[in-house]
């Protein structure tokens, strides 16, 4: 008997054990919540995102409370998950059931413009950039970086291939998709790294079976366009964005000049164009000259430059949280008014914007959109102009941005929403 008693004793000592240290390491907090604030009193919002990227990695949810104190996340207190936030430098706040309940019940009131989103799935994310890019060359490979939050790089090998329905999201890292190497031939045909990538470029090219660099960068976007049509996500900025477009839009036609494709361009160029092919714009001028560092009439560059850094803003629509929950999401921020910034495409003429898109940033003074989104077939995508949010006038050759000094970027939130948007979408059933 005093064997077993003993026995007994011990097992009921390690199973006690065993429950405080799971409390204590990482277990659930009972009848508390964790907060995580994104309104001005948040020391990194960007390092918020890659906590709530963390925290759908260990299979928790996630409430996003659209328009609750800058779009504020509600999750589980687990220990872990607040030793993370303290790392990371996040600011939290733990909160009885009771309080986040009044919370909720205070974002479901059908007056309040408020919405919570119930984030449950990883989203698996693709960069679409040659094996030469840097993550600091691209603002949106930058500040997953910065945020932890983990991709992988795809190219034109791979998506020929049929990788992209393995991914959730895909961002176009500044890409030209015309086959025009980027316009940078007046200023940078003899620089070692222009020839380089045009070499790289047709080996490739001739490699996957095109004639042509252009023929192969119409294939890619034709098969993001059906990625995009099954369900996927897109996001581009900077030149990915009219150049896509363009590509769409000039299917089937000849838009590059001798200098880039090595035969002439079609005569009735213009007049080919086929705007419904296009997802975001329409009635578009292309700008054919090698010599100019301009794709078409799209960009609004030469607006913006005109103004100066010190009036260059654009302000965020205020959408309704409970009806239009997709812009809401992808709008949310601690800042309406946004400061903009510079890129070979910085903005988009309002008039050459198609009637259907979702307009989501502008500069009202200069009838220009910064920020759009709009569906196709079963997916979504959503276009940003500009290239760096927090370095006005990026140039080639320019050394990076350290995040570190804009944790609260409110420029680089909205590329993060975009990153986080997927999530919302329900995991698939194990049975």
């Amino acid at each position: 008997m005093k064997t077993i008693s003993t026995t007994l004793h011990r097992s009921n000592f390690l199973r006690f054990s065993v429950v405080v240290l799971f409390l204590l390491v990482g277990g659930r907090t009972f009848a508390t919540k964790l907060l995580i604030p994104m309104d001005n009193s948040q020391r990194d919002h960007l390092k918020a995102y890659g906590i709530a990227f963390w925290t759908l990695q260990q299979d928790l949810p996630i409430d996003w409370l659209l328009n609750y104190r800058g779009g504020s996340f509600l999750i589980d207190h687990y220990l872990t998950l607040e030793q993370e936030c303290t790392i990371r430098g996040v600011t939290y706040q733990v909160i009885a059931d009771g309080q986040a309940a009044l919370i909720l019940q205070e974002i479901s009131d059908p007056e309040a413009n408020m919405e919570a989103v119930k984030l449950e799935k990883v989203p698996k994310i693709a960069v679409y950039a040659p094996e030469s890019f840097q993550p600091w060359d691209d603002a949106v490979t930058m500040v997953m970086t910065y945020a932890e939050i983990p991709y992988e790089r795809i190219y034109d090998k791979e998506i020929i291939g049929g990788a992209l329905p393995q991914f959730d999201w895909l961002h176009l890292h500044h890409e030209d998709f015309t086959g025009q190497y980027g316009k940078f031939y007046r200023t940078y045909r003899s620089a070692p790294w222009y020839i380089e990538n045009v070499r790289e470029s047709e080996e490739m090219a001739g490699g996957l079976g095109f004639a042509k660099v252009s023929q192969m960068k119409l294939a890619v976007a034709l098969k993001i366009r059906d990625y995009v049509s099954g369900g996927g996500y897109l996001f581009t900025m900077c030149s990915g964005t009219d150049s896509y477009d363009i590509a769409l839009a000039a299917e089937g036609v000849d838009i590059c000049a001798p200098e880039f494709d090595h035969d002439p361009i079609d005569p009735q160029v213009q007049q080919k164009i086929d705007f419904n092919k296009a997802f975001a714009f329409k009635d578009f001028k292309l700008i054919t000259d090698p010599m100019v560092y301009e794709f078409s009439d799209i960009d609004a560059t030469d607006i913006h430059s005109r103004i100066g850094q010190e009036r260059d803003f654009f302000t965020l629509f205020d959408f309704s949280a409970k009806w239009d929950v997709v812009p809401t999401m992808l709008c949310q921020s601690h800042e309406q008014v946004v400061r903009g910034f510079m890129g070979q495409t910085t903005a988009f003429r309002g008039n050459l914007v198609k009637p259907g898109v979702t307009v989501m940033g502008e500069n009202k003074a200069q009838s220009t959109v910064k920020y759009i989104h709009g569906e196709f077939g079963l997916g979504q995508w959503t276009f940003y102009g500009g290239h760096d949010p927090e370095d006005y006038q990026h140039m080639v050759g320019d050394p990076p941005t350290d995040l570190s000094l804009h944790p609260n970027s409110a420029g680089y939130r909205l590329i993060l929403n975009n990153i986080l948007f997927p999530a919302a979408r329900k995991k698939k059933q194990k049975t």
